[in-house]
């Protein structure tokens, strides 16, 4: 697909994290040594390296950090260490003068796009308001006839004038999808975008997920925790306890699940 007007083409590398770490919560109530220790380490010198044009799905038990690293490599939270890198330029460095939330914000819009649970769309706006909503609010040129591709190729040609509440779970999450498709972003990250649909939604959405990858040559990063999902993937990393616990590449749902079954043993081994 051909870049928009002003974006850098896309990098070999489409996102890097260098010794990610963050941590919430302190070590001692108030710091007068009252109390136990309440800091947890979500994600534990995290290094991480992508290609572009790859689907990559991230698992691991619930409080393994899954979501923690999709919120610091998307720029939705900040790390406390550590260097994110999106389509080969930096969007945090704890080493740098932290980026002012009006540059950070204007970088997620141009190079990352989101696919969530819950969809996020707003009740009062129809299908195709919806889409544009992110070019709106970028100030770009909003392209009517490409937002109506990326619609009808998404299975929604015929639905552009419904709201949210006219349509199914499935038919809402691919609005969320041709929202973050039509920026054309380097990078689009999806947490638990099957969680709340049926299991022939569900399909439909990672196949349309897929696409993304090979069709329109973006990066996928998907958090779930479901291997029949993760088959979808090119690849799988593994977290548990905020670090880094294996890699699986060309997965099936039967190789996951029997990676995720030892997953406390790839920590304590090092592999």
């Amino acid at each position: 697909m051909r870049q928009p007007h002003g974006q850098t083409p896309h990098r070999a590398e489409a996102l890097r994290l260098v010794k990610v770490t963050k941590t919430y919560g302190t070590r001692a109530d108030g710091g007068t040594g009252a109390g136990e220790g309440t800091a947890i380490r979500a994600l534990d010198d995290i290094t991480l390296s992508l290609p572009a044009g790859t689907f990559t799905a991230v698992m691991g038990p619930s409080g393994s950090g899954k979501s923690t690293l999709l919120h610091c490599a998307a720029g939705l939270d900040r790390p406390d260490h550590g260097l994110v890198m999106v389509d080969g330029e930096e969007m945090t460095d704890s080493a740098k003068p932290p980026r002012g939330e009006a540059a950070l914000t204007r970088f997620r819009r141009t190079r990352i796009g989101f696919v969530f649970q819950q969809y996020n769309l707003l009740p009062t706006l129809t299908v195709a308001q919806n889409t544009i909503l992110p070019l709106k609010l970028a100030g770009r040129r909003v392209d009517r006839d490409r937002v109506e591709r990326t619609l009808t190729a998404v299975g929604l040609g015929d639905r552009l004038g419904h709201r949210p509440d006219q349509l199914s779970g499935g038919q809402r999450q691919r609005v969320a999808i041709a929202r973050a498709l039509v920026t054309e972003p380097s990078v689009i990250f999806a947490d638990e975008p099957t969680g709340a649909l049926d299991t022939r939604s569900a399909r439909d959405v990672l196949g349309l997920l897929r696409d993304a990858v090979r069709i329109h040559g973006r990066t996928v990063v998907m958090v779930t925790h479901d291997p029949v999902a993760a088959a979808y993937a090119d690849a799988v990393q593994f977290l548990a306890d905020g670090r880094l616990a294996g890699h699986l590449g060309a997965p099936t749902a039967d190789a996951v699940a029997e990676r995720l079954a030892h997953l406390g043993d790839d920590v304590a081994t090092g592999v």
